[in-house]
């Protein structure tokens, strides 16, 4: 307990000692977060690594990320050097961003849908020197930040859908977006006429521990929750890339259509998803996806702010027009598609 008078001061002291147990050198200099760019049109947001393309009608956000291009530095001078601009970290500040945008300004965009495209040896480039120099303060804030980001997408009260098509780069911690998702449709096999390579699913390092969930878990162990043999098995491909059939038998993604019927069972998919009750969906989504301990962050964000009793006060279920006050009349429930 510290006096009013003297809370200033307390608070500079308590900082000072924090900053003594620091491993981040005292000479050390930051880099400049310099603005990001972005372009905002009604139906498209256009950034450096990610491009964000809106179905009002059907309520559907698509997102891609794109992979790096360029060799990347390799070691933590280079990456300081490259400041803002290094990829994950750009990447990572604009999906950030963007999660915030739609989350608060695009509030009857319920259904969100990830694609990737690119190099994805790039990527697990990108992983391998995160993780080599994973002990340097500036990769490891690095690192922080994308756990911080994934940590975000996972509280948000949207529809999350993976999509892994040939061309796609679900590499690490890119591959964290198909492990976030409520549903993940991956191609077997390629397109017609289309002579880009099959989809292609590889974990790294990144995917076992540096970037956990609310719930201290990474995202594969909350997947196998009951099943840690599993995790196990993903570990053993670690950099190995994985086709549609593997990717199945070690459960990684939900479905895996051939190309006659992909295009049906995504739309029938997304679709079906739009038609529900947002309230429903925020609560049985945020279950779903904080299985295991329980946190004081899982608590307040996985729990309370998708309390089950809260959603059947909304106007959603009992309001004139809702699913309760209408069940067995044989009418049509009406939603208020904004999402909380």
């Amino acid at each position: 307990m510290v006096p009013r008078s003297k809370f200033t001061e307390k608070v500079k002291e308590r900082a000072l000692e924090f900053t003594q147990r620091s491993s981040r050198p005292e000479d050390a200099k930051g880099i400049l977060l310099t603005p990001l760019k972005r372009k905002i049109s009604e139906h498209r947001i256009l950034y450096d690594h990610l491009t964000i393309d809106f179905e009002r009608q059907s309520g559907i956000v698509n997102l891609t990320i794109h992979a790096p291009e360029d060799d990347l530095p390799a070691d933590p001078e280079s990456i300081q050097a490259a400041g803002a601009n290094y990829w994950p970290l750009a990447m990572a500040r604009e999906l950030d961003d963007a999660i915030m945008h739609l989350s608060f300004n695009e509030l009857e965009l319920g259904t969100w849908v990830f694609r990737t495209q690119g190099n994805a040896d790039q990527v697990l480039s990108v992983d391998q020197t995160l993780i080599k120099h994973k002990d340097h303060w500036l990769v490891r804030e690095i690192m922080l930040n994308l756990k911080r980001v994934f940590k975000r997408l996972d509280l948000v009260s949207r529809s999350l859908v993976a999509l892994i098509e040939p061309g796609s780069c679900f590499t690490g911690t890119l591959l964290e977006l198909v492990l976030a998702a409520d549903r993940s449709y991956m191609l077997d096999g390629t397109f017609e006429d289309d002579d880009k390579s099959p989809a292609m699913l590889c974990p790294t390092e990144m995917n076992f521990g540096p970037l956990p969930m609310c719930n201290d878990l990474t995202r594969l162990q909350t997947r196998f929750l009951a099943d840690p043999e599993s995790v196990e098995k993903v570990r053993t491909e670690i950099a190995n890339n994985l086709d549609a059939a593997t990717a199945d038998d070690l459960g990684l993604v939900t479905f895996i259509p051939d190309d006659i019927d992909w295009e049906d069972e995504v739309r029938i998919a997304v679709e079906e998803r739009a038609s529900f009750s947002p309230d429903a969906l925020t609560g049985m989504e945020a279950s779903l996806r904080f299985a295991g301990p329980e946190t004081m962050e899982t608590k307040i964000f996985g729990r309370l702010t998708a309390w089950q009793n809260w959603i059947f006060q909304r106007p959603n279920a009992v309001g004139e027009q809702g699913a309760l006050k209408l069940y067995g009349t044989g009418k049509k429930a009406v939603y208020d598609k904004k999402r909380i």
